[in-house]
């Protein structure tokens, strides 16, 4: 197709599915490219300089303009003159922000709209997220685009995003305006910041060896380029004459591979494709949730003295652990969207794009920067304390500890003792820290601010939820035992009620003992031996795989001949 003076914009045009969007349009010659961003000025890599991006902003073909999308002039700006804008920005997904989501994903969202609308702009097509329907308790199976927005989402970003998609879809037809919504699932291939890097650093720290739930869990995964084409076929039905832009208009899409595959399978088949083991322990959800709300609540206490965010919440539990699937038929029929690359391709893509990370090439680089001892705890105060790295603040931690011993668990007081005595020294030490000034002898006293004694009305819902949700796990798993048929689960929960029995033969005294002690030396011995500690549980783990394969071979064909 020739090109003509039309031009489009793409805000976020630098993150990772932009960039293939931006690509896909320099090349498909409809358009003059306009990329919008945060930056000052456009950085190319190295492959960009000498590629299609780079040769079309050297020849005018696309250029680049700063864009802070909280910014009303700046907005009007980027998208003066053009015919459709491909909004795209969106801060960091993992990053749980509320203020900084809103900001981007509903006031920034708001501004592009008013702006296209002042300066009547044909088409808006705008990138949503498949989270905007997910609650973070419930899983989806082939989901469409009747499923309501959940009254509570799973984190600030996809709230934001679908307030964000809202306004977009109730914006339709306003000046002439036409918009459509889409809802890329789970968006994987070269480029990607965030999926294969931190599922490599697992890797490389041990981790992947576990399966969350029962690895049977099923998702849609999408790849980047099919996400970038889904773009160019919404902007296309919006441009068409007639019913079919009647039909696309005003509407969101869910966009995936059409390829459902096992979430466990598919991290599998990325984690061989660069040479790393594939997960092969599962763990029931139902025994890593209490484990993930401790986890969840210790970084809320520790997160102000440098504990960094944790990957094991209850949250993240829930998502490796349930379905996520959606129907990509609405897409098929009104803006004429088939992926171009497959699953299996995508998947290879992917992999090539990331040779750099194959653990080859990992083993010959020399080792440096922290442990496996120090990853698990979190690199930060945790780390320092129980690795003995800051003796110092070891030492104070054990004399506390060892204080909280000797005071409360000890004596052998009951429950109610102990808890008044606990909340007495709390109070009193509240009371003196409050009435010291805010400086004795040139140090700085740290006031708590009152924040720290408020539950607010999302951290008591999360935790409603999240009670709620390890209520649901066994509760299903007394379901599924009284059906009579799941022989393989009652051995499982028969074993766990023996460990349980076994530990709760130990008294309060001596399990602290042991948990303390355990803490601060087990960590350190890791840190020390880490290869051979790490080649001892592989082989156990070898010997007790082979164990449960041979008890099934046994098992499986007595069970046949009745």
């Amino acid at each position: 197709m020739a090109v003509d003076d039309k031009w489009c914009v793409v805000t976020g045009g630098r993150g990772f599915a932009a960039r293939h969007l931006v690509e896909m349009l320099i090349q498909d010659n409809t358009y003059f490219v306009r990329i919008a961003d945060l930056g000052a000025t456009i950085e190319l890599e190295p492959s960009e300089q000498l590629g299609t991006l780079g040769q079309a902003l050297s020849s005018g073909r696309a250029q680049y303009v700063s864009l802070d999308l909280r910014n009303k002039e700046h907005v009007l700006k980027a998208l003066e003159g053009c015919e459709t804008v491909f909004h795209m920005a969106a801060p960091n997904s993992s990053i749980n922000n509320y203020q900084l989501h809103h900001s981007v994903n509903v006031q920034g969202t708001q501004n592009v709209i008013d702006a296209c609308v002042q300066l009547r702009v044909k088409r808006l097509v705008y990138t949503s997220s498949s989270s905007v329907v997910f609650d973070g308790v419930h899983g989806i199976h082939n989901g469409k685009e009747s499923m309501p927005y959940p009254p509570k989402h799973n984190d600030h970003y996809s709230a934001t995003k679908a307030q964000g998609e809202a306004l977009v879809l109730k914006a339709n037809g306003t000046s002439g305006l036409l918009t459509c919504s889409l809802r890329p699932s789970s968006i994987f291939g070269p480029g990607d910041r965030l999926m294969v890097p931190s599922s490599v650093d697992a890797a490389k720290a041990g981790k992947t060896k576990f399966i969350i739930g029962d690895g049977n869990n099923m998702y849609d995964f999408t790849y980047v380029g099919n996400v970038a084409h889904s773009h160019l076929c919404a902007d296309r039905a919006l441009a068409s004459e007639g019913e079919v832009s009647k039909k696309a208009a005003g509407e969101a899409y869910f966009i995936t591979n059409m390829e459902p595959i096992k979430f466990w399978e598919f991290m599998s088949l990325i984690l061989e494709g660069l040479g790393y083991e594939r997960p092969r322990i599962k763990i029931p959800a139902f025994v890593l949730m209490p484990i993930a709300l401790l986890v969840e609540y210790t970084y809320k206490l520790l997160g102000p003295y440098g504990m960094k965010v944790p990957q094991l919440t209850p949250s993240r539990v829930r998502l490796l652990s349930c379905n996520r699937t959606f129907d990509c038929s609405k897409a098929k029929e009104r803006l004429r969207y088939e992926p171009i690359v497959t699953l299996k391709e995508g998947l290879r893509r992917t992999i090539d794009s990331f040779s750099h990370l194959r653990a080859e090439n990992q083993l010959k680089a020399k080792r440096e920067g922290v442990s496996k001892a120090s990853i698990y705890l979190g690199s930060g105060r945790v780390a320092d304390t129980l690795l003995w790295k800051d003796r110092k603040q070891t030492f104070t931690t054990l004399l506390v500890l060892i204080a909280i011993y000797l005071s409360f668990i000890a004596p052998g007081n009951t429950f109610i003792t102990a808890l008044s005595k606990l909340l007495l020294f709390t109070s009193i030490f509240l009371f003196i820290h409050g009435i010291l000034p805010a400086k004795i002898l040139g140090y700085t006293v740290q006031k708590m601010p009152k924040s720290w004694f408020h539950l607010s009305e999302d951290m008591s819902h999360q935790l409603a939820v999240s009670v709620v949700s390890v209520w649901n796990i066994p509760m299903n798993v007394l379901k599924s035992l009284a059906q009579g048929t799941e022989w393989m689960l009652f051995f499982k929960v028969v074993l766990s009620s023996l460990l349980l029995s076994f530990f709760g033969a130990f008294s309060l005294q001596n399990l602290y003992k042991i948990g303390l002690t355990t803490a601060f030396i087990a960590f350190y011995i890791y840190e020390k031996k880490e290869e051979e500690i790490d080649d001892l549980f592989i082989k156990a783990l070898s010997f007790g795989c082979k164990l449960k394969s041979d008890a099934i071979r046994k098992f499986l064909p007595s069970k046949k001949s009745e």
